[in-house]
Parts: C-alpha cells; sequence; structure tokens
C-alpha cells in the first residue's frame, strides 16, 4: 500500500475482533517503533506489551476503552532523559513519544490490524496495576487486533478543515 492510500484508509477502529494476532506482527509493530525519529535520536520512550487476560482485566479498569482487543500496547515518555530545548527547558521526551506512537500506528495499518490511540485511561491507576511504569508519562494507549467485519469509521471521522483553515503561508 502506498503511504498516501494507508494514511488516508487508516482510521480509529472501534470494534475489534478476539483473533489473536501474530507474533510477527507484533514484532513488525514494535520495529516500526523503535526505527521512529526522536531528537537527537534520545529514544526516551518505554512499550510494555500487554496479552495477558489477567493484565488485560487490569487495563479495562482504567479505560472503558479496550475496543474488544487482546492485545494492547501502553506508552510511556521520559521527561528525564529526553533531549530538552536550552532555550525554554522544554523536554521532548512527549513529542518524541507521539512520533513512536504515530509509527506504530501506521505499521498496524500496513500490517491489516486496527486500532485507535487512547489517551482516555486513567494514569496513576495504570501505573499502580502496573508498577514498572511508574515514572512514566504515560502518553497513550493502542488496543490492537483485526477489525470486526462490521467496524467502520465514526462519521466525525470524515470531517477536516480546510487548508486555508489550518495553513498559513508567511
Amino acid at each position: 500500500m502506498d503511504y498516501f492510500t494507508l494514511i488516508k484508509e487508516r482510521y480509529s477502529c472501534r470494534d475489534i475482533s478476539d483473533k489473536p494476532v501474530e507474533q510477527e506482527k507484533i514484532d513488525k509493530i514494535l520495529e516500526a517503533a523503535i526505527i521512529a525519529p526522536t531528537a537527537h535520536n534520545i529514544q526516551p520512550f518505554k512499550i510494555w506489551v500487554i496479552t495477558k487476560t489477567e493484565d488485560i482485566e487490569k487495563i479495562k479498569e482504567t479505560t472503558p476503552c479496550t475496543n474488544g482487543a487482546s492485545l494492547f500496547f501502553v506508552l510511556g515518555a521520559n521527561k528525564e532523559t529526553g533531549w530538552v530545548r536550552k532555550y525554554d527547558q522544554k523536554s521532548f521526551a512527549d513529542v518524541d513519544a507521539a512520533i513512536v506512537g504515530t509509527h506504530m500506528m501506521l505499521a498496524v495499518e500496513e500490517l491489516g490490524l486496527a486500532t485507535t490511540w487512547v489517551g482516555h485511561f486513567k494514569n496513576e491507576k495504570l501505573a499502580e496495576a502496573f508498577p514498572q511504569m511508574k515514572g512514566y508519562d504515560l502518553i497513550a494507549m493502542f488496543p490492537v487486533g483485526y477489525a470486526k467485519d462490521e467496524a467502520k469509521p465514526i462519521p466525525m471521522h470524515f470531517e477536516r478543515k480546510s487548508v486555508d483553515e489550518l495553513v498559513e503561508i508567511v
């Protein structure tokens, strides 16, 4: 699939089947994350792969946005290790993690899988359920799997502002 077809066809899928995701596809998604560009290539992020039933139950306690998935990626940023812009001391760890998450989402689509970027979760409760996540700014959760046959984008997915509204030539 060419890039522009990929980015046009990708949508936030909220209806995922229980068909297991092959390990090769999980590995490809992680590869896409690892090769994502980060400021000064510092890579101040961590990804947790959640597949165990008991851990998915913990995920369900932190968000209503599980979408039926049996595979989750949780993405965290470590502000302490991110590149810092010297002019205002802004850590780019969260920006880097957002780039990584975007790479992951596009890889998911390319592999014939479905996901959505979930930011609607209880951050502190998630870190309590998974102590290894403590100390990270939890940026996103991705429920991943095969879209159900009846899955489709929500109507507002197709609504876009015009170039004139979003771009200013200076």
